[in-house]
């Protein structure tokens, strides 16, 4: 994805081809809140990339996707999940250790399944905002 597909605010600044330093960088605003939001999901629950941008009401799923990838090591990155329930490709074992320890719902997989990782039960496991969206970010 590329960081012009980011908001504005978004994207980060620098020059060249390298990547901006996630730690010694400021945050840009945009993950500030999208950060803020992961912070927000309750224990045993999850938002997926699209609930996130839609409940911040700008961005989508691909902006969100990326302010994880470059700055979500600090929050509770597993609660922020793809739509199909599918594990994080190459995090599949932490989160799951995460999701088991937090009581998150699952859909156990079938023998037929690669690598037998379940899925996210989505239906169960996925948070609107309850009263806390009152109040967006």
């Amino acid at each position: 994805m590329s960081e012009q597909s980011l908001p504005e605010a978004a994207r980060p600044e620098h020059t060249g081809d390298a990547l901006p330093d996630p730690i010694g960088d400021a945050l840009p605003e945009y993950a500030e809140r999208v950060l803020d939001v992961a912070e927000l999901i309750p224990p045993g629950r999850v938002m997926t990339y699209g609930d996130v941008a839609e409940w911040l009401e700008t961005g989508g799923p691909r902006q969100v996707g990326r302010v994880m990838a470059l700055y979500g090591g600090a929050v509770p990155w597993w609660r922020v999940v793809r739509a199909d329930g599918v594990l994080l490709p190459g995090h599949e074992l932490r989160a799951l250790d995460h999701y088991r320890a937090e009581g998150t719902p699952l859909k156990e997989a079938s023998r037929a399944a690669e690598g037998h990782l379940p899925r996210l039960d989505m239906r169960r496991a996925r948070w609107d905002g309850g009263e806390r969206a009152q109040g967006h970010i």
